[in-house]
């Protein structure tokens, strides 16, 4: 695997999206729909509101006393934000990661139905490079379209807890770069392994939902079912929810060992994920 080889074949990728801008707005949709949808029509601080007439007519004290109650109670419970459609919005980050990285073995799939997977194979490239090229682009292309759905969200009502800065923003991004890496490793071996688009599509629509709720995505894992819990603690998307939520909405009062496990955690799966999808994937090319 070699820098040339790893350029040019990234090139190729990041060409044919500019050429094909639409294909990055499709792959938005359904994350910005969660978003505008879910998060807004559904936001479930508005199931447990105390109707505003009801609170004037309390003594100003105690108002004040069972606002301030409920805003820990929502704090403890979505991350260190007051308001889910924050929450939900940085799991929409996450997912918007999980769904590029998806493509990334839907490309390979494509390649080999037009006939151009069979010729790179019949070139002097390393098989590793064509897999790296893939992966590179998916991670490029994903944090592309996180930071558009960031700007987004901020635009509907995203709210950024105190001592939130470019740097804490940035670590959260990192959080994303490891989770890319990790998945996208993984989707480009599956879909050099399974080989038919029917096959490909078929995994992906099978772990989508899965990987999405068994996870803090959309709701804390601890008011989960005790199985399900189980589950989300073997699911990358977890950790680095909750690396990001810490890093947007608790940067003021960081908890640095839950966010060192948090990172850790992150870096073994991108570790693992990628030396095991470029082991299977450079063996199933050799095929």
């Amino acid at each position: 695997m070699t820098f040339i080889e790893l350029y040019a074949l990234t090139l190729r990728e990041l060409r044919k999206l500019v050429r094909s801008p639409f294909l990055l707005f499709m792959t938005m949709v359904q994350p910005l729909l969660w978003l505008g949808l879910f998060g807004k029509a559904f936001n479930l601080n508005g199931l447990v509101q105390i109707p505003p007439d009801l609170l004037s007519q309390l003594p100003p004290a105690l108002s004040s006393q069972i606002g301030k109650m409920f805003n820990e109670m929502f704090a403890q419970l979505f991350g260190g934000t007051t308001d889910y459609f924050s929450y939900l919005a940085s799991g929409m980050l996450a997912v918007i990661i999980l769904f590029t990285s998806m493509q990334s073995g839907m490309g390979i799939v494509w390649d080999r139905r037009f006939g151009f997977l069979d010729k790179l194979l019949a070139a002097p490239v390393s098989r590793a490079s064509i897999v790296g090229a893939k992966v590179i682009y998916s991670v490029l292309r994903g944090l592309l379209q996180a930071i558009l759905v960031f700007l987004i969200a901020l635009a509907l009502g995203l709210t950024l807890g105190p001592g939130t800065t470019l740097v804490t923003i940035l670590a959260a991004f990192a959080a994303l770069l490891l989770l890319n890496v990790s998945l996208s490793s993984i989707f480009a071996a599956i879909a050099i392994k399974v080989k038919s688009w029917e096959t490909q599509m078929a995994v992906m629509n099978l772990l989508n939902l899965p990987l999405m709720f068994a996870s803090n995505t959309l709701f804390p894992i601890e008011r989960m079912p005790d199985w399900l819990q189980a589950a989300a603690k073997f699911n990358p998307l977890t950790y680095a929810n909750d690396a990001m939520r810490q890093l947007f909405f608790r940067a003021d009062s960081l908890d640095l060992q839950v966010l060192s496990q948090d990172f850790a955690i992150l870096v073994s799966f991108a570790v693992v994920f990628t030396l095991v999808g470029f082991v299977v994937a450079v063996k199933g090319l050799k095929k």
